[in-house]
């Protein structure tokens, strides 16, 4: 399923005193291109990690996919679970999902196993995709009647040889039925992506209520360890303004980096790429690579 990454010869994580954005953005362009990415430190422990937020329009999926793939640039083998039915995380993987594709849908419902599915991603090494089709669209009717219907992905996954993979991404749809509930009782960590605009708490508050009630009933190790602001306009009071705000309530659980408003960012998914093989040395990706670094750095240095 993953295919190794190539040696790695000239470090990039590491921007050279002085040196110019336009040089530091080729630089960057050339070593994701040629396969020759820093690599980062494999987690003592293996990362689920559910991206989550009921409210729309924050860059749930945009999130996901893209440091999913930076993740995978950077030597680190990456699995990510597209549990929205319109798959647009597929779609950005390069990942074919029309209706009947044996996806997401066939592993919850059907009991596929999740090696009958899963699926490389194209242009990519080290990641791989488990598609979501539209027949995920009508899962949780079916869901509702099964027993131990909070357990199904859980059980995939157990069933499914983890043993190379470092990361677990999984993309939720803007809800919080039974996939939503599936993925944070399947995951270790919660990741937030946050929207640098007018109303960016809205919701916040339902989410942790429900990440509390399933480490209370169904998975005590949850824990809610990352917030990504996105979106962020560095032109506009508000973005800073709400940047701030999130930062002082949240603290060391938001990143560093944020994610700036980017055309190419947008666009990538169309042509069937993230922005990190799309666009490489744009702005959104970069921002996307160092948010990555920010994570995997924190599996040996968690917020406190």
């Amino acid at each position: 399923m993953f295919r190794p990454s190539r040696p790695v010869s000239d470090p990039v994580d590491e921007q050279p005193i002085d040196e110019p954005p336009i040089a530091s953005a080729a630089r960057i362009a050339a070593a994701v291109r040629t396969g020759m990415m820093t690599r980062l430190p494999r987690p003592p422990h293996r990362r689920v990690m559910v991206v989550a937020n009921q409210k729309g329009g924050v860059g749930k999926t945009t999130t996901t996919v893209n440091l999913a793939a930076a993740l995978a640039l950077q030597g680190l083998n990456v699995l990510v679970l597209d549990l929205d039915p319109q798959g647009n995380a597929s779609t950005a993987l390069g990942v074919p999902h029309a209706e009947g594709t044996p996806s997401a849908y066939d592993v919850l419902v059907e009991g596929v196993p999740i090696k009958d599915v899963v699926t490389a991603a194209a242009h990519l090494p080290n990641l791989a995709c488990v598609p979501a089709s539209i027949d995920l669209a009508g899962a949780e009717m079916q869901m509702f009647g099964m027993e131990h219907r909070e357990w199904l992905l859980t059980r995939a996954l157990e069933g499914y040889d983890l043993d190379h993979v470092d990361y677990v991404f999984i993309d939720c749809p803007p809800s919080l039925g039974l996939l939503t509930l599936n993925a944070l009782v399947a995951a270790n960590e919660v990741l937030v992506p946050v929207q640098c605009e007018y109303y960016a708490l809205e919701g916040l508050t339902q989410l942790m209520r429900t990440i509390e009630m399933v480490r209370s009933s169904l998975r005590p190790e949850l824990v809610m360890s990352t917030i990504l602001l996105t979106m962020y306009d560095g032109r506009t009071r508000q973005a800073e303004q709400v940047a701030n705000e999130v930062r002082h309530y949240f603290g060391g659980l938001v990143l560093r980096t944020t994610i700036p408003r980017s055309v190419r960012v947008s666009e990538a998914p169309s042509h069937g790429q993230t922005v990190l093989t799309y666009d490489p040395g744009s702005p959104g990706a970069m921002s996307y690579l160092d948010a990555a670094r920010e994570i995997a750095r924190a599996a040996f240095d968690p917020p406190q």
